[in-house]
């Protein structure tokens, strides 16, 4: 299944979660949010929430400094 993450075509297994998809971009949980098509996942729900076809991914991660 081809999903759009942070702007760019990924090919994900068919039944993928919002959990694979991050792991699919980035080793780090921590500071990281998610949204599929405008709606914000909770991390509680990333392993159960499944993508579909053609989904808009962002993940976001914060970044701090000064």
């Amino acid at each position: 299944m081809k999903v759009t993450i942070n702007g760019g075509a990924v090919e994900l297994p068919g039944e993928a979660t919002v959990g694979e998809a991050v792991r699919a971009l980035t080793s780090m949980t921590s500071g990281v949010a998610v949204a599929v098509n405008g709606e914000v996942v909770s991390r509680s729900a990333w392993e159960s929430t499944r993508l579909s076809e053609s989904d808009l991914v962002e993940v976001l991660t914060a970044v701090q400094g000064g």
